[in-house]
């Protein structure tokens, strides 16, 4: 269950980050609201898989699963620039994140 409470984490940090973009500064009020609701959220689901998972495995997949969602739809949303080198880069922190996932104990 602890791996659904990290990928959930995950998906919140996404939300949490894009959030930050529609609140242009926390000048907007709900996405502002959305945005503080989905950190909470976020941190939340992290502190519960931190019963259980070591601390520098789950940080890591957890700011990974961020890096990758927000790029993602930074690209898709907002025609933010794409290229071979950036590509390569989310793509190996996307094989980090697989490998901190195989070489953990739970």
């Amino acid at each position: 269950m602890e791996w659904v409470y990290l990928v959930t984490a995950g998906f919140f940090e996404v939300g949490w980050a894009m959030g930050l973009k529609y609140s242009q500064g926390f000048t907007k009020i709900l996405p502002s609201i959305s945005t503080i609701l989905g950190m909470i959220a976020s941190f939340y689901f992290l502190s519960l898989s931190l019963k259980s998972l070591p601390l520098g495995n789950a940080y890591a997949i957890w700011t990974g699963i961020g890096t990758v969602g927000t790029v993602c739809l930074g690209v898709i949303l907002f025609k933010e620039p794409i290229n071979v080198m950036r590509m390569i880069c989310i793509v190996l922190i996307v094989i980090g994140i697989v490998g901190l996932k195989l070489i953990s104990a739970d």
